[in-house]
């Protein structure tokens, strides 16, 4: 029975993606594990792996195509002993399959894009079944059927946790570690807080046919937004429109800590002829809000309806502006790392991120977001909270400014940080109290190191 090859999730929150590049083609063998294409998410562009063993029989998206549905049928594959052609042409259906993108002379001339359907579960896709004692089917992958059988494990009695409840490989060996079958999907272990009530639906603007009526015909052209400013422009809203922001302010002087900075850039050991870390005042920046949220954990949290989500660690998100958008990687845990390991990591983070490289994982969830201009000339911004984050800190420009210090004016190097809250659970005086923390540990930079 031909196996069908589905869009994969590749994070909880994506619906659709970019199949980029088919790394194989019809009538090659692959088996579990074989990297078999490059699928591109609204932030990422990530490898996705074979399942199962047999051979491609047809593969039904081509490379290029975007828009592809989770669940979609992207590809079918013969199982071993099967019959190529009669697998290809006996494939489930499926919707049809997603257009390349459109050349820009062929968007030039479209006013008013045709409105996307609405999305509609996915039906779901056929898998290789194996028949228990009982005459009931229960579908799994030919080598979890394999391994069941070698391990003598009764295959109808594990809980799959593949596309479609398929038992996998990883199923098997779950169950053979914990000397049979893995509890039900829905046995939960503990209790957990509910997750926020879903946002209502953005109210709509107004029509693109309604917009492009107000500039002359011929003075403008039309730019198909990508996935990444999509989910941009869709969290954006939700923010705004279900987290009540509140702004806190205030001025840091920075002379100490640059003055720290070159002294440990100074002597930092090299390797092979180049300096083991680099620091940046951004590096010190994120140590510093990590230490402020350690040292007030009332500030560290998440809202949720029925519970406030107390975090352990400060996982701190980085805004890294990259072609077409801006993606957040996660700096973990870090009021435990040094400044050099912080700056070792971003430095990492920040070119994966340029070549969209990332991992789900590295991009999503952390507990507050840093968001720095200053390397822009910018003074002062506020930033946008990102849920399911409680905080954002906005970094300005260090710059020389007078200031009065013991009734007497002086000059000193001051960078403007502006603190944006959700007041449901940061209210002001605990954002004040946050930013004194702040404050303290970057104008007096020697606390990062002890």
């Amino acid at each position: 029975m031909p196996i069908n090859i589905t869009m994969p999730a590749l994070s909880p929150t994506m619906e659709e993606g970019n199949l980029a590049k088919w790394l194989v083609k019809e009538g090659d063998k692959v088996k579990s594990g074989d990297v078999i294409a490059e699928i591109e998410t609204d932030k990422a562009t990530m490898e996705v792996e074979a399942v199962d063993e047999g051979t491609v029989a047809k593969i039904v998206v081509p490379a290029g195509s975007e828009g592809v549905k989770v669940n979609a049928l992207i590809a079918v594959l013969a199982v071993d002993g099967e019959d190529v052609a009669a697998a290809a042409s006996g494939a489930g259906s499926a919707a049809p399959a997603p257009k390349p993108a459109a050349a820009p002379a062929q968007a030039e001339t479209k006013a008013e894009a045709a409105p996307a359907p609405a999305p509609s579960a996915p039906a779901a896709a056929p898998a290789p079944a194996a028949v228990s004692s009982n005459g009931s089917r229960t579908f799994s992958s030919p080598l979890a059927r394999r391994l069941a059988k070698e391990a003598g494990i009764d295959i109808s009695a594990v809980a799959g946790t593949g596309p479609y409840g398929r038992v996998v490989k990883s199923d098997i060996e779950a169950a053979a570690v914990g000397g049979g079958a893995k509890a039900a999907p829905g046995a939960a272990a503990a209790p957990r807080a509910a997750a926020p009530a879903p946002a209502a639906a953005a109210p709509k603007g107004a029509s693109d046919e309604a917009v492009l009526k107000l500039f002359e015909q011929g003075s403008y052209e039309l730019v198909p937004h990508d996935g990444m400013r999509k989910t941009i422009a869709r969290r954006l809203v939700e923010s705004k429109q279900t987290v009540p922001h509140f702004y806190v302010s205030v001025d840091c002087e920075l002379d100490a800590l640059m003055a720290l900075r070159a002294q440990l850039n100074d002597a930092a050991p090299r390797k092979d002829g180049a300096p083991a870390y680099k620091l940046s005042v951004n590096d010190m920046v994120i140590k510093a809000m990590a230490l402020a949220l350690r040292d007030i954990p009332d500030a560290n949290v998440s809202w949720t309806e029925s519970a406030m989500v107390k975090h352990k660690h400060a996982d701190v998100g980085v805004a890294v502006s990259i072609p077409g958008g801006l993606i957040t990687p996660i700096v973990r845990k870090a009021e435990e790392k040094t400044l050099s390991t912080i700056s070792n990591e971003m430095r990492d983070l920040g070119k994966r991120a340029k070549d969209r490289k990332l991992k789900p994982e590295e991009y999503q969830g952390g507990t507050t977001s840093v968001s720095n201009m200053g390397m822009m000339g910018v003074k002062n911004f506020a930033a946008v909270i990102n849920p399911p984050h409680a905080t954002i800190l906005a970094v300005g420009a260090g710059e020389q400014r007078v200031i009065v210090k013991n009734g007497e004016m002086a000059i000193a190097t001051v960078m403007t940080v502006t603190l944006s809250t959700d007041h449901r659970c940061v209210d002001g005086a605990l954002g004040a109290e946050l930013l004194q923390a702040f404050k303290g540990y970057i104008e007096n930079p020697m606390g990062m190191l002890v």
